[in-house]
């Protein structure tokens, strides 16, 4: 992943921790700036609507839905397919005719 702050390249062995910084700057990697749902345009300047408001975008936290920006496990929209399916799938067994 690239850090949001300095743009240089960050090695990271597995999951963020609320206390890890960049090797370069020395900012927080566990924070709004840093995350895949952060968005400036979006309520709360966050995608994931199920995520409590977190004051300081610049400072870690302790969000339960953090990804990490660039991570390899969710792919850009994959997530909104997946609750779209979900709502379908869940439709459609409530209306199945028997």
């Amino acid at each position: 992943m690239n850090c949001a702050f300095c743009n240089k390249k960050v090695k990271i062995g597995g999951k963020i921790g609320r206390q890890d910084t960049c090797p370069h700057c020395s900012n927080d990697l566990h924070c709004c700036k840093q995350c895949h749902h952060h968005d400036i345009g979006a309520y709360n300047e966050c995608k994931e609507v199920m995520a409590e408001r977190v004051v300081d975008k610049e400072r870690s936290n302790f969000c339960d839905f953090f990804v990490q920006n660039g991570s390899k496990t969710i792919k850009r929209g994959s997530l909104r397919r997946n609750k779209k399916n979900e709502a379908i799938d869940a439709l459609e067994a409530l209306f199945k005719k028997k």
